[in-house]
């Protein structure tokens, strides 16, 4: 009888907790044990508002712990839209001095517009929009299918909006289980890995030091385990990037600052005239057509990518602080609208879910409104200045912070989701089929036999309705393949749409 009442007044009391304020419930830092105590009661005790104003101090407060993913984020940001207006500039032979004035408009904004206002304030549940990163490698076969910037970035922005009105992503996000989340981190985090480590080798072979690559990630690896063994792994980003900076640096490698200070055209008829910018004019009906299947593709990715994302805040969140994981949908409708917006503007930025903001937010137990500020404040900063952005690009800064930042947690979060038989088999098969095409074959295919029972825990085929278990699943892995197969990514079978031009 004791225990029930003592039971009865703990609900009330919760209750209770519930209806007040982020303000009231507040409690200054020295009556906590530990750091993290305090930052997991901020999170637990948060409520953020959709689509309504945020304040700081009122609904939120800022935290040295914030300064970290903005600088990652900074960084990443720097790095994925210059190589996104780069593929292009490449195919339609502009200039490396476009490709940096592009680079710094589009930073622009993302800081002022997206960073500030929208996550920042108007609904901080909704992850910063930053660069889709996969659809990179598309870039050459959107251009010589006659396709035009302008027109992908129309036709992204609107098929996003489409699934975010009907709830498609975090439909999609409830239906992806455990093993087939944890495959896809782990394929991603491998992969990225390599590749981050494969890149920085190669820079050093070019400059002729490459024991530059050894030493760096030499010194990086220590560091890292240090972080780790300490609890201090969110720090591994500024940490990490000022060791690969110094030993650079003291063994000779050579640091050139080239973007000088100033500010990019801000006029969409400079970027979208005949003889300026782009160079390219508007689009017309055939090229709208020609970027059809490459905008499909490129939403389709989204799911597999913001789940990646919100997976990281609820392995590092506390159970109680469900009212600050961000939201698919909210997330999706903020990046289609940051898409329409910056192409109409004149960017050439192709928009996801902000990852090199994300990931470190969630390990330093952060929620997104105060980084997402300091975000913008840090993009600002870099594109008035101009060199900050060459150091956030040199390779032992760049290739270090996004192993540390984002593919290393990535592969350990995904070996943490793996805990049985059942999990294991499904993420046997996503890492197979993710290596056989691209994650998002290998996420869709694994997420239908994940659901029908075919592979994985059988027990979840029976708790879902007909509708999740098979028609949902079957549907979205018709469009990712059906998408891909149209421009020519299927291996071995050649584009089914022709080139326009």
């Amino acid at each position: 009888m004791t225990q029930a009442k003592e039971k009865i007044t703990e609900e009330e009391r919760f209750t209770e907790d519930e209806k007040k304020t982020y303000r009231e419930q507040r409690r200054t830092k020295c009556s906590f044990k530990s750091r993290d105590e305090y930052l997991e009661h901020e999170l637990s005790i948060m409520s953020p508002k959709r689509w309504k104003l945020n304040l700081p101090k009122r609904d939120f407060n800022f935290e040295y712990e914030d300064l970290v993913p903005a600088l990652a984020a900074t960084i990443g940001k720097i790095v994925m839209v210059s190589a996104v207006v780069a593929a292009f500039a490449d195919r339609y032979g502009l200039s490396q001095a476009f490709v940096i004035e592009n680079t710094r408009f589009e930073m622009l904004i993302a800081a002022v517009l997206f960073c500030i206002l929208f996550s920042g304030v108007l609904n901080p549940l909704s992850n910063l929009a930053g660069t889709h990163g996969p659809m990179i490698p598309m870039i050459p076969l959107i251009v010589a299918s006659g396709g035009h910037p302008l027109a992908l970035g129309v036709m992204v922005g609107f098929f996003g909006v489409l699934l975010s009105a009907t709830n498609g992503g975090s439909k999609l996000v409830k239906l992806t289980g455990v093993g087939v989340r944890g495959g896809l981190l782990i394929y991603l985090g491998a992969v990225g890995m390599i590749s981050q480590v494969k890149a920085l080798g190669a820079w050093a072979a070019s400059i002729n030091m490459p024991y530059v690559s050894f030493a760096v990630l030499f010194s990086t690896i220590l560091i890292y385990a240090y972080l780790a063994k300490v609890g201090k792994r969110w720090m591994s980003i500024p940490i990490g990037s000022a060791v690969a900076l110094f030993v650079a640096l003291a063994l000779g490698a050579p640091l050139n600052f080239i973007t000088e200070p100033g500010m990019p055209h801000l006029s969409p008829l400079y970027w979208w005239g005949e003889t300026t910018g782009w160079k390219m004019g508007l689009p017309g009906l055939n090229e709208f057509i020609a970027v059809t299947p490459f905008a499909i593709l490129a939403v389709a990715m989204w799911s597999p990518d913001f789940l990646g994302h919100r997976v990281f805040q609820e392995l590092n969140y506390p159970k109680k602080a469900d009212k600050v994981l961000m939201n698919v949908d909210d997330t999706m409708a903020v990046c289609s609208l940051r898409q329409i917006v910056g192409t109409l503007l004149g960017g050439g930025n192709l928009a996801s879910s902000w990852g090199t903001y994300m990931i470190p937010a969630a390990i330093a137990k952060r929620p997104i409104p105060a980084g997402a500020i300091l975000t913008g404040v840090m993009c600002i900063f870099a594109v008035v200045l101009g060199y900050p952005m060459d150091l956030a690009v040199w390779p032992p800064v760049l290739r270090v912070a996004l192993l540390v930042g984002v593919f290393l947690p990535l592969l350990e979060a995904g070996m943490q989701m793996i805990k049985d038989n059942n999990n294991s088999q499904s993420a046997g098969v996503c890492l197979f089929a993710s290596a056989l095409v691209n994650p998002v074959f290998g996420w869709s295919l694994t997420m239908l036999l994940d659901n029908t029972g075919l592979i994985g825990d059988f027990q979840r085929r029976k708790d879902l309705h007909r509708m999740d278990r098979l028609i949902i699943p079957l549907l979205a892995f018709v469009i990712c393949v059906g998408s891909m197969a149209a421009v020519g990514m299927l291996p071995g079978i050649p584009a089914i749409i022709p080139s326009f031009r």
